[in-house]
Order: structure tokens, then C-alpha cells, then sequence
């Protein structure tokens, strides 16, 4: 049974789906007034890994993931870029498809608050109704303190909340009934976007976004609720409170968090706010998107992820490793025989690594535990590899398995050993070396280096790949 770390509850619980069989996972998006950096793409990455090994166990998952594009920073980068906040958001968006098809993320619905505007206004209006909100000059506040589980989430008490709250100043505080209260609707001020409402012009806050876009699309209860561990509080305190207020249902049964990315040696926080970013369109400019995804996604989801060209090297060699075992196994296929009489004893061992990967990625989604053993699974058919025969039903089952396992965390090897091409000069390059013409045997192997074509001449014959 997969056990999840529920947020809420600070420990781990069995998985119970609403309904058998079928997720409804709702995961906070970015804010799109810039590309997105390696932190953001760190929640993406490890919510994606999640959903593909609950389909890996059997579940149909209903995945959605916002956009946030009607915000304070989409309208700054409006007004600096000269052009208007849709614009803004549109090209980020763009954007933001771009680098995720690049590290494989699967797709999902993706919900934007400029669709929702109507249906943000009901859901204020029915906790106005209902006293857990109000109007003041055009601006609708929660009353926080009605809702009392608030901060049950965050672990944390109304009255350490309160003394925070009642130290910030201005306007907004001053209109507030209490300093704890928090932005249902904004007022609209001067060259901004807004929309009519019952309370005049304004545009939706933060908070109410994801509460109506979840409930719309997944129902008043749903399944999962994850984002980075910074909008723990107060973004999902918030909405739990506005969503269990309108419906009287629990909002969420698990909350799942991922950690942060660290850079540098102090291990600070990746952030735009600090300034010590790198951005995944940047960076997949100059390394294998498939080298980045596998460094983002291989880590426990929880943990903090520390980001250097160190750690981001590692990944490469790791990565490299597995997919010189895949095309070890694809070489070998060409000549296995169909079967051999210790097939079973391998076949069991197989089945005993599989087992013990999902018992590793069951407990949590633990991916470094799971890759320890997948990195012994490597190791194992390649020493089962070097044997001079080698069975075709053995290579089949691991290569399923390997392929299957890698998938989950968005690796895919792409067989590039059907090349007509490659395969007829390697042949020709095998026949001048039998007549000792080995110059001719140097000029095809240059050639092939030059089209990016690796030779291996192996005691199996000469296998290839592409660099």
C-alpha cells in the first residue's frame, strides 16, 4: 500500500482514494510574469514523478495544475515591458510548455484565473452570505478568525499568528476588521487589469484562485493537494479556510509538500526575490533537458535538492550509466536465444528487484531509495550481459522493467540501434578489418565520430551509440 506524508497530519498515512481506482490531484502552478526557475521546475518535476507512478500502480489520475496570471508581478513585467498583463501571461505560459515538454512532464489540465473570473465572484459572494467574508471600500476580506481550524495546516496558533499580523501597517490594514484577515477581492487601481464585480471594479486575490479552480474541476473534496513547501502558509491555510467554509467539506484528505532547491555554499533557498536563480529555459539550452529531469526528479520529494554543476554532473554520470545498461540490453537482443534452462532463476530475480523498487517508492515516493535499487538492477543485468549466451526472454523482461521504471521518473532512451544507415557501415568497417585494410576501418569509425556515432567493438561484435 503507498503511504503519503500528510502535511495536515505531520505523518505518514496509508493512501485511500475518494474513489477506487481514480486521483483527483490538484498541484499549485506558477505565477507566469518570467520563465520559470530550477525551484519551480523542482515542484513540477516531483508532482509529475508522483502522478506517473500512481498510473505505474494502476490509478487514473485527474491532474490539474494552474496558472496564476492575474497578479502584482505579471503587472509590474506589463508595465516594464511595455505591454499588457494577458500578453505577459501568454508568453510565459508559452513558455512554461516549452521547457516542461523538454523535461517530459505529462499533460494535464491547466486551469487559468482569467477563465474563472465569474466563478471566483459566486464562490466570494456565498462566503459573504454566510459571514465568512465582507466588503469594505471595494475590497472583500475573510474573516479568518471565524474559521476555527485555522492554521491546523501550518501548525500554527491564532494568537503567534495574530502578532505578526498586527505589526504590519497601512492602508489595507487599516480597513481590515481584523489584522489577521486576508484579500478575498481587490480593489482595482489605476492602469490595471480588473473586472466588474457586486463590490466594483477589481481583480481576484492570491488565495481565492486555487480554491475555486480546485473545487470546480475536482470537486468539493479531492484527493491530493500539493506545491512547494513555501505556500504551506499562508496559500493553502487560505484556502483550506475559504473552501471548507463554502462547502462544509473537507477541502483536501492529503497535503503534500516538496522541498526547496538550494544553491550556493550557504544553501540558500533558490528564489526570484534573492536573486540566485537559474532558469530551466537557460539551462536547457546548454545541457540534456533529459539530464536535468533526471536530477530533479531522482531525489525524495520532501528533501531539500541542492543544485551546483557538482550535483548537476552527478546526474549526467548516473543517467549515462542507466542508458549504457539499456542499449547493453538492446545489443544483446539481436543474438539471444529464445530461452535457456535457468531462466526462472533469473526471471525470480528480476521480480524480486521490481518488488522491492515499488516497496521503496510505496513508502512516500522515496525516488533515492528506489534508484538504489534500480542502480542494482544496472548492475545485474550487466553482469548477466557479459555471459556468451544470454536468453532472449531474460533481456525482454528486463528491459520492460527498466523502461518501465525509468518512465516514471520521465526517462525515456530512445533505440537507436534500427538505423540502416549506421548498421551498413559498421558492417563494411567489420569487413575491412577482416581484410586488414585497417586504414578504410579508421576512415569509417572518423566518419561515424563526426555524425555524433560512439563505436564499441565488444567480444559480442561492434555495438554503437549516439553521444
Amino acid at each position: 500500500m503507498i503511504k503519503i506524508y500528510n502535511t495536515l497530519t505531520r505523518k505518514k498515512e496509508v493512501f485511500h482514494p475518494i474513489e477506487a481506482g481514480k486521483i483527483r490531484m490538484y498541484v499549485c502552478g506558477p505565477t507566469v510574469y518570467n520563465y520559470i526557475h530550477i525551484g519551480n521546475g523542482r515542484s513540477t518535476v516531483a508532482f509529475d514523478t508522483i502522478r506517473r507512478y500512481f498510473e505505474y500502480r494502476g490509478y487514473n489520475v485527474h491532474y490539474v495544475s494552474n496558472f496564476t496570471d492575474v497578479d502584482d508581478k505579471i503587472i509590474r513585467a506589463a508595465k516594464e515591458l511595455e505591454t499588457t498583463a494577458p500578453e505577459v501571461a501568454n508568453r510565459f505560459i508559452k513558455a512554461f510548455e516549452e521547457d516542461t515538454t523538454a523535461l517530459h512532464v505529462k499533460e494535464g489540465e491547466h486551469p487559468r484565473v482569467m477563465d474563472h473570473i465569474a466563478d471566483i465572484l459566486s464562490f466570494i459572494e456565498v462566503l459573504i452570505q454566510k459571514g465568512f467574508a465582507y466588503e469594505a471600500d471595494g475590497d472583500v476580506y475573510y474573516r479568518t478568525r471565524k474559521f476555527k481550524e485555522y492554521g491546523q495546516l501550518s501548525d500554527q496558533s491564532i494568537d503567534e499568528l495574530e502578532i505578526g499580523a498586527s505589526q504590519r501597517t497601512g492602508v489595507e490594514q487599516q480597513k481590515k476588521e481584523d489584522p489577521l484577515d486576508f484579500a478575498l477581492w481587490k480593489a482595482a487601481k489605476k492602469d490595471e487589469i480588473s473586472w466588474d464585480s457586486p463590490w466594483g471594479k477589481g481583480r481576484p486575490g492570491w488565495h481565492i484562485e486555487c480554491s475555486v479552480m480546485a473545487t470546480k474541476l475536482l470537486g468539493n473534496t479531492i484527493d491530493i493537494h500539493g506545491g512547494g513547501q513555501d505556500l504551506e502558509f499562508p496559500h493553502h491555510e487560505n484556502e483550506i479556510a475559504q473552501s471548507e467554509a463554502k462547502t462544509g467539506e473537507t477541502f483536501a484528505n492529503y497535503w503534500m509538500h516538496n522541498g526547496y532547491v538550494t544553491i550556493g555554499e550557504t544553501d540558500e533557498k533558490m528564489s526570484k526575490s534573492l536573486g540566485n536563480f537559474v532558469t530551466v529555459h537557460d539551462l536547457i539550452q546548454r545541457v540534456d533537458p533529459q539530464v536535468l529531469r533526471f536530477f530533479l526528479a531522482t531525489t525524495q520529494y520532501r528533501r531539500p535538492l541542492r543544485y551546483s554543476e557538482v550535483t548537476l554532473k552527478e546526474a549526467e554520470s548516473n543517467l549515462h550509466r542507466l542508458k549504457n545498461t539499456y542499449e547493453n540490453v538492446q545489443f544483446r537482443l539481436k543474438e539471444a536465444l529464445e530461452e535457456l534452462s535457468n531462466d526462472a532463476e533469473n526471471l525470480a530475480v528480476l521480480e524480486k528487484l521490481k518488488a522491492r523498487f515499488i516497496k521503496e517508492m510505496d513508502d512516500d515516493f522515496n525516488a533515492a531509495n528506489a534508484m538504489t535499487v534500480l542502480y542494482e538492477f544496472a548492475k545485474w543485468i550487466n553482469r548477466y550481459l557479459e555471459k556468451e549466451q544470454v536468453s532472449k526472454v531474460v533481456l525482454q523482461m528486463a528491459i520492460e522493467q527498466l523502461s518501465e521504471q525509468l518512465e516514471i521518473f520521465g526517462i525515456i532512451f530512445e533505440n537507436n540501434t534500427t538505423d540502416e544507415e549506421v548498421e551498413a557501415l559498421i558492417a563494411a568497417r567489420e569487413k575491412a578489418r577482416k581484410e586488414r585494410n585497417f586504414a578504410r576501418s579508421d576512415e569509417i569509425r572518423n566518419s561515424l565520430k563526426e555524425q555524433g556515432v560512439i563505436l564499441e567493438d565488444t567480444p559480442q561484435g561492434t555495438r554503437w551509440k549516439r553521444e
